[in-house]
């Protein structure tokens, strides 16, 4: 007579996932404000709507997102309570530039083997860039796929409703000539271009545990730098009335010429001066160690800038003056102009992301 065959037998730990919500529940309760309803362990998130009465007419906004192959850093560091950062600012920074304010958010781990502590540490990062954004972390999943992925491997993805009053919504509509643009510093690579510096580093022959001097850690500890969350700091800036804030962009996969892109109308430009910052170290270094040319990198790492406000020209100073208030390393990028012949000369980068908007020029060489 064969064996029968469980659950257990097949790979999955149903224990295990309950020890995992076990060890995280505290964390995810400390997002919960008052509008959410139902605690940890529902088949479904609960939000009370009634925050919305005060609306006119309310905007829902929603983004899903993921932090691509940065999870193979965290997995073969064996460090998870990082990762977590970088899904929500993926998420609640693309809600943010419409203006919206990111209410909840839900998450979904995919594993080859549940790890009780690995999964907590995980989810206990995803609720302290919750806490961070203003986001309510209302619910998530957890999934074991033995044979599908390694024992030690798996991949994150999260997905956050938002809203904005429809007459303060962001965007292209808003802006115009003239305009201004102020850059916000990224805190390194954030979650883009892991397979291009993967490569790099794999074609260095570079060990995680190397200590660099111009970065002043690991190679790892620098690669696994979470991906800062600007949300709370664009709404607020958005807020001030003297900031004059016309859209944002979030600077992701594509570089900041695509994404930048997206928020101008067609007939627009803008114009980036490179000279504006210096790029930081783990850019220069990925560019050397690999070879990489500026297209390449353009199209593909932030280089230092994490988000753009875009906003009118006599508000330029009181938006400087509110980021370093809010604590922002921020300074002028460029500015907006009309597309003619003359403004038009270089390589425009146009027609992103299926998006037929504005452009932008990239001019001057980077310090």
């Amino acid at each position: 007579m064969t064996e029968p065959i469980t659950y257990a037998a097949a790979g999955v730990d149903t224990e295990a996932g309950d020890k995992a919500v076990e060890l995280m529940k505290d964390a995810v309760r400390k997002t919960h404000g008052p509008e959410v309803l139902g605690g940890v362990g529902g088949f479904a998130g609960l939000f009370d709507a009634s925050a919305l009465v005060g609306y006119t007419r309310p905007l829902l906004a929603t983004s899903t997102d993921g932090v691509g192959t940065k999870v193979a850093i965290a997995q073969a560091m064996d460090k998870h309570d990082t990762i977590g950062h970088d899904l929500v600012g993926m998420v609640v920074d693309d809600i943010v530039v419409v203006g919206a304010k990111p209410l909840f958010m839900t998450d979904y781990i995919a594993c080859g083997k549940l790890v009780p502590e690995r999964i907590a540490d995980i989810v206990r990062g995803i609720a302290e860039a919750c806490e961070i954004a203003g986001t309510a972390l209302v619910g998530g999943e957890t999934a074991e796929h033995p044979g599908l992925l390694g024992v030690d491997e798996y991949d994150v993805a999260g997905a956050a409703t938002g809203v904005v009053e429809a007459e303060r919504m962001l965007g292209p509509d808003r802006v115009r000539v003239g305009d201004v643009l102020i850059a916000l510093a990224s805190s390194g690579l954030h979650s883009n271009g892991y397979s291009l510096v993967r490569a790099v580093v794999r074609h260095a022959g570079w060990e995680l545990d190397r200590h660099v001097d111009e970065l002043g850690r690991t190679l790892g500890e620098e690669l696994l730098e979470p991906t800062k969350v600007y949300a709370s700091d664009c709404l607020a800036l958005a807020a001030d009335e003297a900031a004059d804030v016309h859209a944002f962009t979030h600077v992701t996969g594509g570089g900041l010429a695509a994404n930048l892109a997206r928020v101008l109308p067609a007939g627009l430009v803008a114009t980036v001066d490179r000279g504006s910052w210096e790029v930081p170290a783990i850019f220069q270094l990925v560019r050397e160690l690999g070879s990489v040319p500026r297209g390449d990198l353009e199209n593909t790492l932030n280089l230092g800038v994490g988000m753009v406000a875009i906003v009118g020209a006599e508000g330029a100073d009181a938006a400087l003056e509110r980021c370093r208030a809010l604590g922002l390393d921020a300074w002028v990028l460029g500015e907006v102009a009309e597309l003619t012949d003359e403004t038009s000369r270089g390589n425009l980068v146009a027609g992103t992301k299926g998006v037929q908007a504005g452009a932008v020029l990239l001019t001057g060489d980077y310090r």
